[in-house]
């Protein structure tokens, strides 16, 4: 992995773009939606540039970028036709701790702009780090149909309930079950009936466990995409050799992990709410299934 994804809080980030044309412009539209400060320098500035100017939104110096300009400076875009410049800002910056991004020119970044699906409070960020921006514009698009435009108020509205919850919820898995049940209720939308989903996900919160067995010569790409939710609900990883990198990446990252269970824990583990996969031998998971029925057994290509 070679660009590692992050989401910097941009309150009190200071940003500067050199250059104002339309590659600016279109840097500018992401970044203006942001609360970093930002400061765009250059000689000849697009109309687009300076409107956001005339809202105030930024700050527009119409003269060439001078090294001094990058004093306490958080984040340089280079957005310049001119690639001497691009490079001698761009190693500058370097040296003085300052990330740095120039435009088609993937050798002088520190760090790169994905392609974005914008919904509020949810963001998705798609990289193919650089090696196909068309097939990440195409992937964005696919996303932009997918994902409601009401989640932006979805979000706005768990985020204006969450201390409520925390406050009538102070255990953790009653918060995680809660709202699981307020999102298989809600779906991905706000209307109308959001609310009542809200309030009646705090009733019957009470959860079965889940026993996922899955025996190691079972290719993990063979997995069926059905068994992708469980996955993703687990809450124990059982296994008593090293559960392959594949597999890691289809489980919740925060899952707790175990190298192997008593049957008597496995039960109580169970009883209790918890969701179990148990990685191992096909004679282990024969026996398993034999002692639990109601256990899940994934195989490849079926579920």
């Amino acid at each position: 992995m070679q660009y590692f994804p992050l989401f910097v809080d941009t309150q009190s980030l200071h940003v500067l773009i050199v250059g104002a044309g339309e590659v600016a412009s279109r840097k500018l539209d992401l970044l203006a939606r942001t609360e970093a400060n930002i400061k765009v320098i250059a000689p000849v500035v697009c109309d687009e540039v300076r409107q956001y100017a005339q809202r105030g939104r930024i700050t527009l110096i119409e003269r060439q970028v001078m090294v001094e300009d990058l004093d306490k400076l958080d984040l340089l875009y280079m957005a310049t036709a001119d690639d001497e410049l691009n490079r001698t800002m761009a190693i500058h910056a370097k040296a003085h701790g300052i990330w740095v991004n120039v435009v088609d020119a993937p050798s002088l970044c520190r760090f790169i702009t994905p392609s974005i699906v914008d919904r509020g409070r949810l963001q998705v960020a798609i990289s193919t780090a650089g090696a196909a921006p068309v097939f990440a514009r195409e992937l964005r698009s696919r996303l932009e149909t997918w994902l409601a435009p009401s989640l932006s108020e979805l979000f706005d509205f768990i985020a204006e309930r969450r201390v409520d919850v925390q406050q009538r919820l102070p255990i953790f898995s009653q918060r995680k079950l809660f709202w699981e049940q307020f999102f298989n209720a809600n779906g991905d939308r706000y209307d109308a009936e959001t609310q009542f989903h809200y309030d009646n996900s705090f009733n019957n919160l009470c959860s079965t466990g889940e026993i996922i067995l899955i025996d190691n010569e079972t290719p993990v790409q063979l997995l069926p995409i059905a068994a992708m939710p469980l996955l993703q609900r687990l809450d124990l990883l059982c296994s008593e050799t090293p559960l392959p990198t594949s597999l890691l990446e289809l489980v919740r990252r925060d899952a707790s992990r175990s190298e192997g269970l008593p049957l008597s824990q496995i039960t109580e583990h169970y009883q209790q709410g918890d969701r179990l996969l148990i990685y191992g031998s096909p004679e282990l998971v024969k026996q398993l299934v034999a002692h639990f029925p109601m256990a899940k057994h994934i195989k490849a290509g079926s579920l």
